[in-house]
């Protein structure tokens, strides 16, 4: 269920358009455009981002996400365990998909901030990478990220983030099983600790 938020209007229509935005997540604003091609070549410009890193997906829960990637046994399991938004889990893709998503491996964070999951619930998955050109600091505010990236007013859905540290990041091996339980691997702790998983894991068990 998404909660009540109004959003500043056209910026729906903006992003339906193929254009990027910016919007609040828990840690750092977002730059968020369609997981199409133009789309992403838009924002890949506009970030200054080599086409060889590759950007992840908001959605407001794993369901809307069905359609792009498997979701495993345990991964909902995990997510209800932590924080909201202080996981990101990257899935094997049902059809490959555009390199710069992950091709076969998407990286799917369900995101916490109720204004985000709002325009979410409206657009479908939105790109989810930091609104800053590569290599420089980001700002906090959504307002001034889109102003340094030179979008206009209309292109920005309001609030300001904290900050802290990213999401932690679990990957599903694409080799084997990917619906088996022991087919996952932290590779970058973040917000939750590799501990706390283990942990997690065991009392599983």
């Amino acid at each position: 269920m998404v909660d009540p938020v109004e959003l500043p209007a056209g910026i729906v229509e903006r992003v339906l358009e193929g254009l990027p935005i910016v919007y609040p997540t828990s840690t750092l604003p977002a730059l968020g455009c369609l997981p199409q091609a133009d789309a992403l070549d838009s924002l890949f410009e506009l970030k200054k981002r080599s086409e060889t890193k590759i950007v992840s997906l908001g959605v407001c829960d794993l369901e809307q996400a069905a359609d792009l990637v498997e979701i495993p046994n345990n991964a909902r399991e995990i997510l209800d365990a932590f924080p909201a938004g202080s996981l990101t889990l990257v899935l094997p893709a049902i059809k490959t998909l555009d390199s710069r998503l992950g091709g076969d491996a998407v990286a799917v964070r369900v995101l916490a901030d109720v204004r985000a999951r709002k325009l979410i619930s409206e657009t479908g998955p939105l790109t989810a990478t930091s609104a800053n050109p590569s290599g420089d600091d980001p700002a906090f505010d959504c307002g001034a990220a889109a102003e340094i990236l030179n979008l206009p007013p209309s292109a920005t859905l309001p609030g300001k983030c904290v900050g802290g540290a990213p999401s932690t990041l679990i990957r599903w091996d694409i080799s084997g099983d990917a619906l088996h339980d022991s087919n996952w691997a932290i590779i970058r702790e973040g917000k939750v600790s590799a501990e706390e998983i283990l942990e997690w894991s065991k009392r599983r068990t």
